[in-house]
Order: structure tokens, then C-alpha cells, then sequence
């Protein structure tokens, strides 16, 4: 498994969208995490979007999930970013 930094930049309607469809994309968070691919999640505290760092067999993976995603498929994210990740802290 390889690191991915995924980031969702919001689209001007993702602040009001984020509530109707939270638990959705919280739920398939809960599934990656109980798989151990989630090294970390949440909102960036400016209101741009969100980062996710987690675990996918490689970049094609990780693009497929994030465009599965609740917050792409219901236009919270108007725009977002798959890069590989090498994490040097704390080391693993």
C-alpha cells in the first residue's frame, strides 16, 4: 500500500452541502478506517475544502475513491487533488 494526500477544494455551496451529506461521507471514511488506510482526515480549518491522507494499492485506486466520494458526487468539492505521500513524521 502507498500513501495518498487527497484534498477536496469546496465549491461556493460546500459549507451548506456539508451537512445534508456528512454522514455519508463519514461513513465510508469509518469502512477505510477499520481497514487501517486512514492516517488522517478532517476539514481545513480556513473553510477551503478538506485533506485526507490514506492508504490505496495505487494512484488509480485512490482517484476511483475520491471521485466515489459523497463529497464529490454531490458537489461539495468542486475540484480536488490526488498526490502520492511520503510521510517522514512520525515515522511509522
Amino acid at each position: 500500500m502507498e500513501l495518498f494526500a487527497l484534498f477536496g477544494w469546496d465549491g461556493p455551496q460546500g459549507r451548506d452541502l456539508r451537512k445534508i451529506h456528512r454522514e455519508a461521507h463519514l461513513a465510508r471514511l469509518r469502512e477505510m478506517d477499520a481497514q487501517g488506510r486512514v492516517v488522517i482526515a478532517g476539514p481545513l480549518t480556513d473553510g477551503a475544502g478538506s485533506l485526507l491522507v490514506m492508504r490505496f494499492s495505487d494512484r488509480n485506486e485512490a482517484e476511483a475513491w475520491m471521485n466515489a466520494d459523497p463529497y464529490v458526487t454531490e458537489g461539495i468539492f468542486e475540484r480536488t487533488e490526488v498526490r502520492p505521500f511520503l510521510q517522514v513524521f512520525p515515522s511509522s
